[in-house]
């Protein structure tokens, strides 16, 4: 904990990189951070006790650079900061889309840039983060990074090329359990419960069941079949469940969140 860490956007995921940097340890005059409104700023300090700062002095100071404004943004701040970044600085950016390649071109040669995609279980210190490292990124380098983000979850290294594909499973990820908490929600409002209740229901049950499935080491078509008692209830809802095609639609659905990460990547690039 060394280095200086500027983080250059404080919006809901900065502001959460910021925080879980504060909780695992690093000292707030070793942390930096950059806000578009003078009000924001004035929030960051006050909750986080960390100065803000310009984006060229925060580019100029700091040892690793946290890039996380949003990805039509970015051209117009790496536009900006790239004068700025110093040999051996290493970016990180948490952009959606935008490939290491996209950095490369537009900062000093031989910067260190390494691609992240949290999601947004970050905010509980329960986030997936998946890390891949640019063309003079090395092995240092994403371990740095994942330090980093190991102070608000866990860190998983893929190819870049995987990258989109991770982002569909993982950064969109929390939506579809959300998605699927409202229907069966709903769905207990149907058969006759108070929405409170069902409510209740659902989030104990999956979080019980996200419990089981971390802990237990047990693949999750035993976990469950183990809930699934021969002519019972659980087997005429999976039979549901399969007629209406829920696992060609999670499918289908992931499919089309990585093309979308894909056009992301080409539209900004």
């Amino acid at each position: 904990m060394t280095c200086k860490v500027a983080v250059l956007g404080a919006g809901t995921m900065g502001e959460a990189l910021l925080g879980g940097l504060l909780r695992s340890g690093w000292p707030p005059r070793a942390l930096g951070v950059t806000c578009r409104r003078k009000k924001r700023a004035a929030e960051i300090e006050a909750r986080h006790g960390v100065a803000p700062m310009g984006n060229t002095d925060a580019a100029a100071w700091a040892d690793v650079l946290i890039l996380a404004v949003k990805p039509q943004d970015m051209g117009a701040l790496l536009e900006e900061v790239s004068p700025a970044i110093a040999p051996g600085t290493l970016l990180i950016s948490v952009a959606a889309g935008l490939t290491t390649a996209f950095f490369e071109e537009r900062v000093p040669a031989g910067v260190a840039v390494v691609r992240a995609m949290p999601n947004t279980a970050v905010l509980v210190d329960e986030g997936m983060t998946v890390l891949s490292g640019g063309s003079h990124a090395s092995q240092q380098h994403v371990e740095q990074a994942a330090e980093l983000f190991r102070g608000v979850g866990h860190t998983l290294t893929v190819p870049e090329a995987q990258q989109d594909a991770a982002t569909a499973l993982s950064g969109s990820g929390p939506a579809y359990f959300y998605f699927l908490v409202e229907a069966m929600t709903d769905a207990g409002v149907l058969l006759g419960l108070p929405r409170d209740k069902a409510h209740e229901l659902v989030v104990r049950s999956s979080v019980g069941a996200s419990v089981m499935l971390r802990d237990s080491g047990t693949h999750p078509v035993k976990l469950r079949e183990a809930v699934t008692s021969p002519a019972g209830t659980t087997i005429s809802a999976v039979r549901e469940l399969e007629r209406h095609g829920v696992r060609a639609a999670l499918m289908a659905a992931l499919e089309a969140a990585r093309d979308r990460s894909g056009e992301l990547a080409a539209s900004y690039g």
